[in-house]
């Protein structure tokens, strides 16, 4: 899958790889999807249970899925899903802060958990004789969650603020960039909440957060690895089917409405360098075909230094150090086709920009050869594969799925690749790829300040957040 922020390495061994194995992948996959063997079941409190073997290695990872994120909080409330991810870790009425993770390590474990716009994971990878230490774990947490130092953990979530977004120019960029975006849905704000508002909440405001989302209901958990299923889902089920549910969580209900017209910002700030985001509406995955449509083009244009993005603006013209583009077609709504760069010194962010619609328009007025369409689809074939090795991919794919709707949609994925043609590339080029639907944000460098002058260095604590996108998670 094409992403905007973690371009895959040894691409051209992959694409080699692809071009060789494509046919075999999507023939065998097809007739024996990852889905298939997965043993699924819900309890009587509602909890979603995705159990599957997998006996390549003595390994297992136990994954937990929250129905929720930074798409369900409210104007003047935001980063509360992040900041009650932090305080997971900060104990239960039966361990105190950090507990859960010494005892995981003890066992020859590791957990973290990260949070995206639309829903937040913690997840455990460890030797298969010992899963049953996490179950038990994170069903006392869903159940008992007492944590301790709010204060504290609330000053180590704003100054990852400041080290992860404020102090780092393409970061800031791309949250104003989104902000002007979306003018309604909560993809507005970004995950980590916006300062003012980190700064207001109280702990009494993360116990109703978590009373409302962190219920059975609203879960779902999913394990892969070298174990009987059958046996494990005995294990799940005697650990949470007591937990009894909050309140039931409310819809979020709002679409973003039509973009009529461009939009434009400029960001000032200490930088070396200009950059330059531009974000275009386009459908997800729930809305229909046209996502692996945009999918393909993605590849085409930026994903791998054979792209023609990286070629022109990159290799050939030498404006840009780098290039991305694609978008992320697991989001729970619509989201944005996103192109960004850095140019190099001495080149003006408008004649990047240029080329940039150049490109663009030559999608749209021109189809792509049969040679470059074959090895797009070879590519994203391969990077959703190769990304199923490990059980920890695995579980992220069905969870991800599962949350979108139904996790056996993920064999749908190479099918649907393996469908698009080159007349669809131009169509979704055509309809989505245009000025209209465009926000431009532009990067305008102030000099760089002193080592410290914005942000300083941690206040203390261990900072478990970490910026992926459901894209990202789904290699």
């Amino acid at each position: 899958m094409s992403t905007i922020l973690s371009p895959i390495s040894c691409r051209a061994a992959a694409a080699i790889a692809a071009a060789l194995l494509f046919s075999t992948l999507t023939a065998s996959l097809a007739r024996a999807g990852m889905a298939d063997a997965v043993k699924s079941k819900t309890l009587s409190n509602g909890l979603r249970v995705l159990v599957l073997e997998n006996h390549k290695a003595p390994v297992a990872t136990f994954s937990v899925f929250y129905h929720v994120g930074s798409r369900n909080e409210q104007f003047g409330r935001t980063g509360i899903s992040h900041l009650l991810e932090h305080l997971m870790f900060r104990g239960t009425k039966k361990y105190g802060p950090e507990e859960f993770s010494n005892i995981i390590q003890e066992n020859g474990g590791m957990d973290n958990a990260f949070t995206t716009s639309d829903y937040t994971n913690y997840f455990v990878n460890i030797n298969k004789d010992h899963l049953d230490v996490p179950i038990s774990l994170e069903a006392d947490r869903m159940a008992n969650f007492a944590p301790q130092g709010f204060e504290s953990e609330r000053a180590v979530v704003m100054e990852e603020r400041r080290m992860s977004t404020e102090d780092k120019p393409e970061d800031a960029l791309d949250e104003q960039t989104r902000a002007a975006a979306f003018v309604e849905h909560p993809y507005h704000w970004p995950v980590i909440g916006w300062m003012q508002d980190i700064r207001r909440l109280t702990l009494d405001d993360v116990y109703a957060y978590h009373s409302i989302y962190y219920s059975p209901q609203n879960a779902v958990i999913v394990t892969v690895g070298d174990f009987k299923a059958d046996q494990v889902m005995k294990q799940i089920e005697e650990a949470f089917s007591a937990i009894k549910n909050g309140p039931k969580p409310p819809p979020m209900p709002i679409v973003e409405p039509e973009q009529r017209g461009e939009r434009r910002i400029e960001l000032l700030h200490a930088a070396d360098l200009p950059a330059f985001e531009e974000g275009f509406h386009v459908p997800n995955l729930k809305v229909g075909s046209d996502a692996f449509a945009l999918e393909v083009a993605g590849e085409v244009l930026a994903d791998g230094k054979s792209a023609r993005l990286y070629r022109r603006l990159v290799m050939e013209k030498r404006m840009v150090i780098e290039i991305n583009a694609g978008f992320d077609m697991t989001s729970f709504d619509p989201n944005l086709f996103m192109f960004a760069a850095q140019m190099r010194p001495g080149v003006k962010t408008e004649d990047a920009l240029a080329e940039v619609d150049k490109e663009i328009a030559e999608l749209r007025d021109h189809p792509v050869s049969a040679d470059e369409l074959q090895k797009a689809k070879n590519l994203e074939a391969a990077q959703f594969v190769f990304g199923q090795d490990s059980v920890f991919r695995q579980a992220m794919l069905l969870g991800i799925y599962e949350m979108l709707g139904d996790y056996r949609q993920v064999d749908a994925y190479l099918p649907g690749i393996d469908k698009v043609t080159a007349a669809d590339v131009q169509r979704v080029a055509r309809k989505y790829l245009v000025s209209d639907n465009r926000t431009t944000g532009v990067l305008v460098p102030t000099g760089v300040l002193p080592k410290g002058a914005m942000g300083g260095g941690p206040s203390g604590g261990q900072v478990r957040h970490i910026d992926l996108t459901a894209d990202e998670v789904a290699r």
